[in-house]
């Protein structure tokens, strides 16, 4: 699984100067290259997506288990909880009609979500904060100079949020609990997709219809995360 960082690039140059040297094509292209390194390096390789385009949901469940290097999906329930965070990710992400960079940053932020959740310990609060300092980044903004930059339009970035919302927010503590507990659990028997625990969201009121105003980045704007 590749290294993640709970970082947005920084260090651009401020509006109305240009470095000594430069034109404002390089800058333009320096600025495009940086926005490249957003969600870097990718979770899943190009080949990687695209092979599991192919399979169909247990061919994408194995290739995943094979990606993972996951052994142990009949008795330990973190792997067999992560492999259902991913694989309903790509799921979700396949009814999306997503393009390869689109699902490779997905998935990218997907796995770094739960990188800074496990190994930075941020709380629901801070990765709220993180995911919406990186939507303004690949998604749509007012004060974005080039269109095609945008990795994903305005409806796909709420989609992507309202996703993100139902899948590991409205339940982080449960994800919490699969870092942190002491205590060692086991999947008892062998059908270990997808894992009940984590599908709870298909039987949770959305946020909608608590609050008919909080969809897509909108949502991200709430104090109240239920």
């Amino acid at each position: 699984m590749a290294a993640s960082v709970g970082t947005t690039p920084g260090g651009t140059t401020p509006a109305g100067m240009t470095p000594a040297g430069t034109t404002p094509e390089s800058e333009k292209d320096t600025e495009f290259q940086e926005r490249e390194k957003i969600l870097c390096p990718d979770f899943l390789s190009v080949a990687q997506i695209t092979e599991m385009l192919a399979e169909d949901v247990d061919g994408v469940q194995q290739k995943l288990e094979k990606f993972l290097n996951f052994r142990n999906l009949q008795t330990c329930l973190k792997e067999a909880s992560l492999l259902d965070y991913y694989v309903s990710g790509f799921l979700w992400a396949r009814g999306m009609d997503f393009s390869i960079i689109q699902y490779s940053k997905f998935m990218t932020l997907l796995d770094m979500l739960l990188h800074n959740l496990r190994t930075l310990h941020m709380s629901l609060e801070d990765s709220i904060k993180w995911l919406r300092e990186v939507m303004a980044e690949i998604g749509p903004s007012h004060s974005q100079k080039n269109e095609e930059w945008n990795i994903f339009d305005v409806k796909q970035a709420n989609a992507v949020v309202d996703y993100l919302k139902i899948s590991l927010f409205q339940h982080y503590k449960l994800y919490e609990f699969l870092f942190f507990s002491a205590r060692e659990e086991t999947v008892i028997g062998t059908e270990v997709f997808v894992s009940p625990a984590f599908q709870l969201h298909l039987q949770t009121d959305s946020c909608e219809s608590r609050n008919p105003a909080c969809d897509g980045a909108a949502w991200m704007e709430c104090a109240q995360i239920n």
